[in-house]
C-alpha cells in the first residue's frame, strides 16, 4: 500500500504557496505565481507540480486545507455581489448610524466608509419581536411577495436579512427567508440568526451584510476549485481555514464566508504558535509579509490572542476592541491580527509635495513588480531591494528571473527622479518608508495593546518577512528574530496543524450579581447537543470532538465584553470563579479595574477535532548545502555607507553560527540579517537571530 498525503494551500497577492506532507514523513513545498483573474488555476497547477515532484497520485491526497484571500479582495476591491437587505420597519439606517463614533477623534479628514449597500437596496418589512423575544407584530407575509419583485427589478444578486432582536426569536426571519427562497429560489439569502444569533442590531447588521456581499464570488470560487480538483483526479475532502486559525468544511465557506474573510493568515499565526510552543518560546511576535501586505499578532504566554470582531479596512485594518468604526465590521471569531498594505509587491511614488509612499496598492502578480519583466513598469519594494542586493536574480527556486536594470529603471524614473534623489537613496528610502508603515502593525498589536515589544520574540515568515525581520525588530526594540524552516510557505505549512471547527453562540443575559451556574450549564448542555445533532448529521464522528466554553462577560454599562474560558460542567463552578477571571483578564487587558457590577451577556461553543492523525513530517532539506558561502553579494545596508560584501549561504545547510552581514537563500525565500546580528540553527530547523549592539 503506498503512502498517503495532506496539501496545505495559501493564495497570496502574488504567490500561491503549497506544502505536500507524506505520511511516511516526506515533505514537500512549491511557489507558483498566483492567477488573479481565476485563482484556482494556480492551485491547480501547484497540486499538479508537487505530486509530480513526490511521485504520487492524486488519489493518495487525503485532505486539501486551503487558504484564500478570495473574500477580503472581494471587499477591497468592492467586487462583490449586488447585495440588498431586508430589515424590521423603521431600522432602514442601521448601517449609516453604525457605531456613531470615528476612529480617530483628531482627524478631520476622515470619510466615513460607504455601506456595502446603498440606501435604495434596503427594504424594510412590517414585524416586530420584543426584547425578551415576544411577538408584538407577526410577520407581514403578503408584503414579502411584492419586496420579490422589487429585488428582481433591483437587480439584487444576494440578500442579507436582519429584524429586530430576532437572535432572542428566529421565528420571522426563518419564515421570512423561506418565503422569498419559495419565491426567487435563485436568490442567495443570509440570515443573521444563521451567521451571528447576537442582541446587537448594527454589529448583527453588518455582518450579516458581509456575508451575503461575499457569498457569491466565494462560493463560486470554491465552486470551481473544487470541480477543478475532481477533474484532476483529487477526491479527497476540501477544507477553508477559517479567520480563527481553524478548518471548516468547504460547504460551511460556501454558506458563511464572513467566517473566511481572513482565511490563511490566522493559519500563519496558529502555526507560529505550535512552532513556538515545540522551540519553548511562549511570547512571540508573528509577523506575516506577503507580497501585497503584512500583518502581525501576538501570541502571549503561548496562547494566541483572539477577539470576537474584526474591522476591515484600507490602510491599517486591526481588531476593533480600540479602533472602532473604521470600516466593514465583523463579528466572528477571529485571530487577532494587525495588518497593513505594505507587502514586497507594494508600489512606491511621490506625491505632490515631493514625499515618498510606498503601498498600499500593489502590482500583485500581474504584471508584477517591474523586475519580473512582465509588463510592470512601477516600481515596487521588490525592485527597491533587488536594487539595494537583498535579493539574487532569480526566485521561486529558479523559477523566475528578476531584472536589476528594469528595477532601476522604475525607481530612476517614478521615484529617483522625482524627489531628486540618487537611485540607491530612492531605493533606501523606500524600503526605509516600507519598514516604518509595517512596524505599526507590530505596535498595534504591543503597545496598543498594553505589552512591551521588548518581552517578545519576533516570529518571522512569509516570502518577505524574513528580508524585513531584522530592521523591523531593531525598530521596536525586539532583540531576537526566529525564521522557522521554510518561511515562504510557512501559511501553507501551519494548515497542516490545524483542526477542524464549528462555532455555536447562544445569548446568555443575566443582570450584574444573578449569572446562575446552573443555567449556565443547561445553555451549555443545549449547545453541545445542537453541535452533536448537526455536526452527526454531516457525518462526523462525534465521539472524537472537544468542546471549548466562554462566557462574554462584562462590567455593568458597558457594551463590550471579554471572553472568560470555563468549563460549565465543573464541580463547584461559582459566579465568584468566573468573576476573578473575568477581574484578571481585564486588568491585563486595560491596567485597571472597576468597581461596578459584572453582568454576562453569551455563551460561545467551539467544537473542535483533528482532522485524521498524521506523523511530524520533516521538511525536505537540500543535500548539497553546505555551511560554507556559495557566493557573494554586495548588499546596501545604510544611505552614508558603500556596498558591503556579504556571503550568500544555502539556508539548509547551516549547521552552526552564522555572523551577520549574511545572505541565506532557499527555493521559498531569500534574507539578509545585516552587520551586528548572530544567526544560528535551532533542534527544529529556525534559525534564531540575536543582536549584538
Amino acid at each position: 500500500m503506498g503512502s498517503s498525503a495532506r496539501i496545505g494551500v495559501d493564495i497570496g497577492g502574488t504567490f500561491t504557496d503549497l506544502v505536500l506532507a507524506a505520511d511516511d514523513g516526506r515533505r514537500f513545498a512549491k511557489k507558483v505565481s498566483s492567477t488573479p483573474d481565476h485563482p484556482e488555476q494556480a492551485v491547480l497547477a501547484g497540486v499538479a507540480a508537487l505530486l509530480d515532484e513526490a511521485g504520487m497520485a492524486p488519489g493518495d491526497i487525503t485532505a486539501v486545507l486551503h487558504g484564500t484571500t478570495v473574500g477580503s479582495n472581494a471587499i477591497l476591491q468592492k467586487r462583490g455581489g449586488r447585495v440588498g437587505l431586508l430589515t424590521t420597519r423603521g431600522f432602514r439606517d442601521v448601517l449609516e448610524i453604525g457605531r456613531l463614533r470615528t476612529p480617530g477623534m483628531f482627524d478631520l479628514t476622515w470619510d466615513k466608509p460607504k455601506p456595502l449597500v446603498p440606501r435604495n437596496l434596503r427594504f424594510e418589512v412590517h414585524e416586530r419581536i420584543a426584547a425578551d423575544g415576544s411577538i408584538v407584530a407577526p410577520l407581514a407575509e403578503d408584503e414579502l411577495a411584492t419586496l420579490c419583485r422589487r429585488f428582481a427589478d433591483a437587480e439584487i444578486e444576494t440578500l442579507a436579512i436582519c429584524f429586530l432582536n430576532s437572535y432572542c426569536n428566529p421565528d420571522h426571519e426563518l419564515r421570512a427567508a423561506e418565503i422569498i427562497r419559495a419565491a426567487r429560489p435563485d436568490l442567495p439569502v443570509t440570515t443573521s440568526v444563521s451567521i451571528l444569533p447576537d442582541q446587537r442590531e448594527y454589529e448583527r447588521t453588518s455582518t450579516t451584510v458581509v456575508n451575503a456581499y461575499v457569498l457569491p464570488v466565494m462560493a463560486s470560487y470554491l465552486i470551481a476549485l473544487q470541480d477543478g480538483l475532481r477533474r484532476a483526479g483529487v477526491t479527497a475532502p476540501l477544507f477553508i481555514s477559517n479567520s480563527n486559525g481553524g478548518l471548516a468544511p468547504v460547504h460551511v465557506a460556501q454558506a458563511k464566508p464572513v467566517m473566511f474573510i481572513s482565511s490563511g493568515r490566522a493559519a500563519g499565526v496558529a502555526g507560529a504558535g505550535h512552532m513556538g510552543r515545540l522551540s519553548g518560546i511562549s511570547n512571540l511576535v508573528a509577523f506575516d509579509m506577503g507580497g501585497t501586505t503584512a500583518s502581525a499578532s501576538l501570541i502571549k504566554d503561548g496562547e494566541l490572542a483572539r477577539t470576537t470582531e474584526y474591522e476591515f479596512r484600507d490602510g491599517i485594518s486591526t481588531p476593533s476592541r480600540f479602533i472602532k468604526a473604521g470600516g466593514y465590521l465583523m463579528r466572528v471569531p477571529t485571530v487577532d491580527v494587525a495588518e497593513i498594505g505594505n507587502g514586497a509587491g507594494s508600489i512606491a511614488q511621490v506625491d505632490e509635495g515631493g514625499l515618498i509612499s510606498v503601498g498600499p496598492h500593489s502590482a500583485g502578480a500581474s504584471p508584477g513588480p517591474a523586475c519580473y519583466g512582465a509588463g510592470g513598469d512601477r516600481p515596487t519594494l521588490t525592485d527597491a531591494n533587488l536594487v539595494l542586493g537583498y535579493l539574487p536574480d532569480q526566485l521561486a527556486g529558479g523559477s523566475m528571473a528578476l531584472s536589476v536594470d528594469l528595477a532601476a529603471a522604475a525607481i530612476e524614473r517614478h521615484v529617483a527622479g522625482p524627489a531628486g534623489l540618487t537611485l540607491i537613496e530612492a531605493a533606501l528610502g523606500m524600503r526605509a518608508i516600507a519598514n516604518s508603515n509595517m512596524s505599526r502593525a507590530i505596535r498595534a498589536v504591543t503597545v496598543e495593546r498594553g505589552q512591551d515589544p521588548r518581552d517578545f520574540v519576533l516570529f518571522a515568515f512569509g516570502g518577505a518577512g524574513p528580508n524585513h525581520a531584522c530592521d523591523l525588530a531593531r525598530s521596536v526594540g525586539i532583540r531576537t528574530v526566529v525564521l522557522p524552516p521554510e518561511p515562504g510557505v510557512f501559511t501553507a505549512s501551519g494548515m497542516l496543524d490545524a483542526a477542524v471547527e464549528y462555532f455555536f453562540i447562544r445569548s446568555f443575559a443575566h443582570e450584574p450579581g444573578r449569572i446562575d451556574p446552573a443555567a449556565l450549564r443547561l445553555t451549555a448542555v443545549s449547545l453541545r447537543d445542537q453541535a452533536v445533532r448537526e455536526l452527526r448529521e454531516e457525518g462526523f464522528d462525534t465521539d472524537a470532538i472537544h468542546f471549548g466554553f466562554e462566557l462574554d462577560m462584562r462590567f455593568a454599562g458597558q457594551d463590550s465584553e471579554l471572553q472568560i474560558s470555563l468549563d460549565p460542567f465543573a464541580d463547584g463552578l461559582s459566579v465568584d470563579d468566573l468573576n476573578a477571571s473575568f477581574i484578571a483578564a481585564y486588568e491585563d487587558m486595560f491596567g485597571y479595574v472597576s468597581s461596578d457590577g459584572i453582568e454576562s451577556v453569551n455563551l460561545r461553543m467551539r467544537a473542535h477535532w483533528p482532522i485524521a492523525g498524521h506523523r511530524e513530517a520533516a521538511l525536505r532539506r537540500n543535500a548539497k548545502g553546505s555551511a560554507t558561502p556559495v557566493s557573494q553579494r554586495a548588499v546596501r545596508f545604510e544611505a552614508d555607507a558603500g556596498p558591503v560584501p556579504t556571503p550568500v549561504y544555502d539556508r539548509h545547510g547551516i549547521a552552526g553560527p552564522v555572523e551577520g552581514p549574511a545572505i541565506f537563500e532557499s527555493p521559498d525565500t531569500t534574507f539578509t540579517i545585516p552587520p551586528g546580528a548572530t544567526a544560528e540553527p535551532d533542534v527544529h530547523g529556525n534559525l534564531v537571530v540575536s543582536f549584538r549592539d
